[in-house]
């Protein structure tokens, strides 16, 4: 079997930042595993200390259980969240249907490039691995080893270059679209968790800036 390209050689994430809510926010680095949680508190994000660039990206997930109604739970890649001009590529669940998943990307700030894929499976009742790749003329995103969706870059067409953070996060995205996207929130089921295990990033990518982990 040929060797990996050296940008797709992972390691587990052993460090992170929380972004705010770190009550909610728990890492295990002993067990490679990272628990969020939703409730009257809010959610919580967390990403690697670090941005890289290029790489494979990912972690093995189980989205909350219960009635997720109007939650977005996550894993992706940013230059900067908040930042309007970032990069991004991402899987996205949306609590309406935890039976398929949300792909996207941006260049700089802008995306509209969203599609939705069937699972076969709920992926609240299992953990199962959702992977990024992405390289400097291709993305590939992947669950459970299989590639759910290519982009190859065109010429002449923007495309995500500038070093991203991995981030993850749980949150209530009912106010958009007035509820169309993830739904109306319910909260029935609350406390919500959501569990990463087994987070990879890149050994060999470039990495721009290393902060402090909290």
């Amino acid at each position: 079997m040929a060797e990996a390209p050296s940008i797709h050689r992972t390691e587990i994430l052993k460090q992170i930042a929380v972004d705010y809510c770190p009550e909610v926010c728990h890492h295990f680095p002993e067990a490679g595993e990272i628990h969020v949680t939703y409730d009257h508190r809010g959610g919580a994000r967390w990403r690697s200390p670090a941005r890289f660039r290029y790489g494979t990206f990912g972690a093995r997930i189980r989205c909350p259980a219960g009635n997720t109604s109007g939650l977005n739970f996550n894993i992706y890649l940013s230059s900067l969240e908040g930042d309007k001009s970032q990069d991004e590529i991402d899987f996205e669940f949306l609590g309406k249907d935890k039976t398929s998943v949300q792909t996207n990307f941006y260049t700089t700030g802008a995306g509209a490039r969203e599609i939705i894929h069937p699972l076969g499976f709920d992926a609240s009742e299992d953990f199962h691995e959702y992977l990024i790749r992405w390289e400097p003329d291709r993305i590939e995103w992947l669950v459970d080893g299989a590639v759910i969706r290519e982009e190859v870059r065109k010429d002449g067409e923007p495309w995500p270059e500038k070093p991203m953070f991995l981030y993850a996060s749980v949150w209530d995205a009912s106010y958009i679209d007035e509820g169309r996207w993830t739904g109306q929130y319910i909260g029935c089921d609350a406390p919500y968790v959501c569990s990463y295990k087994d987070v990879r990033v890149p050994i060999e990518s470039i990495v721009i800036e290393v902060e402090e982990s909290k």
